[in-house]
């Protein structure tokens, strides 16, 4: 089966429990009296003479490998996440570090990757400093974007830039503060002089995706963000003159698959990173996981039949990980939720890059990369008017896994707590796209200027059944899940003191 099988079927499943039923389902211990024998049986192999036999020897190696491989995909998800996305934009767009596709008329559910956001302007390049050498990104007033490397770490700057180290953040979030500047991309093994006129940051790979955003006030009138977009300019380093010029080709409207793989054509792609990435020092030990299930720098990649039966297996069970990792709080860390008496989870319990004072938080960071792209500090900073929060919920009030079948409500209290703008969006569960639900986005947003009731609160309704509210209403489908990302742009004082509280999700009539 693909995503759409084995991970649905289960979704469905739970779905239609019954309320105390779907609690058990969630939270019971992994396994069955099946998984209780396998576990039992590697435990209990039998030594004859100090030995085990040859036949169990073979299903110790066979486990070895096949735990091996589990553990290889999730390390590498977030690699493998905007490796596709990489792939998928260069097959439609063309390669190039002058290639940055825009979804001019924002991106709809046809663009099939990981819980896009349809109510901002994207632009998204890929390039690589391997191939082209040290690159200049041009930035122009009034930008807003992130620099990420290959595995979604966000890049550093190279020195202190006003007192303190940047990551990830360019335009008006990063240190020229929306007034543009030249950044300068370093690759990972650069060791030359640094020119000066430049906000250099440093990637941990040769590869690095440039996400950039563009905000709108009026959803006709989306000119503005992609023009100022449009005025981006990449290039390599003291080549400004000869290089190519950049393409700024249409993304809307055009079907494509950026997925990542949930089957054994993973490998096949993490062989393709691993052969032409930087091998970083940190990741000699995963990189030696790698290498145990025949995945070497400069080498083929050509598992037997056995070893590729194994690696599809491990592929499916490692994705089915990562869901059931996502549908619950973190509890690695204090904060898995944003309110004690809520179910609205906190996708970036910690901060972008994962990590803990002598350690990186494992599962929080598979959770994150299982449905979404891109990390970045403006993403997870606990500041004021800056960034961005994103709640999330998977169940309703009662902890049911939320159906196309059913009818609910969310309200949000007067005077939302977002500077810049507010939206609510509906998302597969499996693949993490935009529901495909027939309208024209599966968003409600500031800017629809939904119906306020009396108290200026906002009732949303999220289902089957038309309620006849107009803009205040995203559709559902019957037979399918579906979960939602409430996303808070520019969260005010009132998102952190929670004295401003969203309802969960409640079912109705």
């Amino acid at each position: 089966m693909n995503r759409l099988g084995s991970i649905a079927i289960a979704f469905c499943l739970l779905a239609s429990c019954g309320q105390n039923d779907q609690k058990s389902a969630i939270t019971a211990p992994a396994g069955d009296s099946h998984g209780a024998d396998h576990y039992s049986q590697l435990a209990n192999v039998a030594f004859i003479k100090g030995y085990p036999g040859k036949e169990d020897i073979e299903k110790l190696k066979d486990e070895l490998f096949f735990q091996r491989a589990v553990q290889s995909y999730i390390w590498a998800l977030p690699a493998l996440n905007i490796y596709s996305m990489k792939l998928a934009s260069e097959k439609q767009f063309g390669a190039g570090y002058n290639i940055m596709p825009i979804w001019k008329e924002r991106l709809n559910a046809k663009t099939l990757v990981t819980t896009p956001n349809s109510d901002v302007i994207y632009g998204m390049g890929y390039v690589n400093l391997q191939q082209d050498g040290l690159l200049v990104i041009d930035v122009p007033p009034g930008m807003q974007g992130i620099l990420d490397d290959f595995f979604q770490r966000p890049l550093v700057s190279e020195a202190a830039i006003d007192g303190r180290k940047w990551a990830g953040d360019i335009g008006l979030p990063g240190p020229d503060k929306g007034k543009g500047a030249k950044y300068l991309l370093l690759p990972p093994d650069y060791t030359g002089t640094v020119p000066a006129g430049y906000f250099a940051y440093r990637s941990r790979t040769y590869n690095v995706f440039v996400f950039l955003r563009g905000f709108f006030k009026d959803p006709k009138q989306l000119e503005e963000p992609v023009k100022v977009m449009e005025q981006v300019k990449i290039y390599p380093l003291g080549k400004e003159a000869s290089a190519k010029p950049m393409q700024f080709p249409n993304g809307s409207n055009i079907p494509l698959n950026m997925l990542y793989p949930e089957d054994g054509k993973a490998y096949d792609m993490l062989s393709r990173i691993i052969s032409e990435e930087y091998a970083d020092p940190v990741d000699m030990e995963m990189r030696g996981m790698v290498a145990a299930i025949g995945i070497e720098k400069g080498k083929p990649f050509n598992p037997d039949a056995r070893a590729q039966d194994l690696l599809d297996k491990a592929a499916k069970t490692a994705f089915n990980i990562g869901h059931a990792i996502a549908y619950e709080p973190q509890t690695i860390v204090q904060n898995g939720k944003w309110y004690d008496d809520r179910r609205w989870l906190n996708v970036f319990p910690g901060n972008p890059t994962f990590t803990a004072t002598d350690f990186n938080y494992i599962d929080p960071r598979t959770g994150f990369f299982t449905f979404a792209y891109s990390a970045s500090p403006a993403m997870a900073v606990m500041m004021e008017n800056v960034g961005a929060k994103y709640p999330a919920a998977f169940v309703d009030a009662d902890g049911a896994f939320l159906s196309g079948d059913n009818n609910y409500k969310l309200n949000l209290p007067a005077n939302i707590p977002a500077a810049m703008f507010w939206s609510v969006t509906l998302y597969d569960p499996v693949t993490g796209v935009g529901l495909d639900n027939g309208q024209a986005f599966p968003s409600i947003n500031t800017m629809d200027k939904p119906a306020a009731n009396a108290d200026g609160s906002i009732d949303l309704y999220i289902g089957k059944d038309d309620p006849g509210t107009g803009k205040s209403w995203l559709k559902t489908i019957p037979g399918k899940g579906f979960f939602v990302l409430l996303r808070l742009y520019g969260p005010t004082k009132t998102f952190f003191d929670k004295t401003w509280k969203p309802s969960d999700i409640e079912k109705v009539k």
